[in-house]
C-alpha cells in the first residue's frame, strides 16, 4: 500500500488531506506538533531546537516507519498566518513565526523527500497568492511565502537533490475555509474561500497522474461563488 507525508496533518486543511487520502487507500504519515489519529503513523515535532535538530528528529522518525519503503508523496500544509508592517510592535516575533512555520517546515519536508520520495514522486508544499505582490500589511508572511515559492523552483531545478522524475508544485490559494479562519473571519464572503476538500482532490489529481502537472510551475487556486480553478503560473 502506497505511503505519503502529510506535513501539518492536525491543522485544518492537513486534517482533510489525511481523511481524504486514507479513504483512497493510502497509508498517511501524519508530522505535526500534536497527534492526528486518522492518521496511519503521528510523527511529532516540537517548536524546540535548532532547524537541524527537528529535522533530524523528523527523519529519524519517518525513516522508522518506512524501514526499506519510499514515500509517493509529501504534502507539506503546514503553516499559519500574522499581519504587521516593519513599525509594528510585535513586527520581528511574528516574522520568526511566519518563516518558522512556512520556511523551516518546507525546507525539512524538502530535506526528507530527498532521502526518502521514490523516484517520480510528488512534492507539495504551500504558498499563498499574495506573496506574488507586495505584502506590506503583512511584511513577515509575504517574505515567507515567497521563500516557499522560490523552494519550488530551486527544487524542481537539475541537481537539487531530489530523485529522478520527482515533480514539485505549491498550491497558493488567497483564503482556505478552515475553522479558525472563519472564527476570527465571522463576516468575510465564504464563497471566496478555497475548500480543503478541493485541493484535496487537485492533489490527488497531481498524484494519480490523471491532471497535468509542470514541475516547478507554481498552482493558483482562485474561488468564485464556491468554484475553485486551479492555474499553473508563468
Amino acid at each position: 500500500m502506497s505511503k505519503l507525508v502529510v506535513y501539518g496533518g492536525a491543522g485544518g486543511l492537513g486534517r482533510v488531506l489525511v481523511q481524504h487520502f486514507k479513504q483512497k487507500g493510502y497509508t498517511v504519515i501524519n508530522i505535526d506538533l500534536i497527534e492526528n489519529k486518522d492518521a496511519d503513523f503521528n510523527t511529532l515535532t516540537t517548536t524546540s531546537g535548532s532547524l537541524s535538530e527537528q529535522g533530524q528528529a523528523i527523519n529519524d522518525s519517518i525513516t522508522s516507519v518506512l524501514g526499506s519503503e519510499k514515500l509517493c508523496a509529501i504534502f507539506c500544509v503546514a503553516g499559519g498566518w500574522a499581519g504587521g508592517n516593519s513599525g509594528s510592535k510585535d513586527f520581528l516575533k511574528s516574522s520568526e513565526l511566519m518563516i518558522h512555520q512556512s520556511v523551516n517546515s518546507s525546507l525539512i519536508a524538502a530535506h526528507v523527500a530527498s532521502k526518502h520520495l521514490q523516484t517520480g514522486g510528488l512534492l507539495s508544499l504551500t504558498g499563498a497568492l499574495a506573496a506574488l505582490d507586495a505584502t506590506p500589511g503583512m511584511i513577515g508572511y509575504g517574505i515567507a511565502k515567497s521563500a516557499v515559492h522560490h523552494l519550488v523552483k530551486d527544487l524542481a531545478a537539475p541537481s537539487s537533490g531530489l530523485p529522478e522524475g520527482c515533480k514539485v508544485t505549491a498550491i497558493l490559494p488567497v483564503t482556505i475555509d478552515t475553522p479558525m479562519n472563519r472564527k476570527f473571519m465571522p463576516n468575510a464572503d465564504f464563497g471566496t474561500w478555497t475548500s480543503p476538500a478541493h485541493i484535496a482532490t487537485q492533489l490527488e489529481g497531481y498524484l494519480s497522474g490523471t491532471l497535468s502537472l509542470t514541475s516547478g510551475k507554481l498552482v493558483s487556486a482562485v474561488t468564485t461563488g464556491g468554484n475553485t480553478k486551479f492555474e499553473e503560473l508563468d
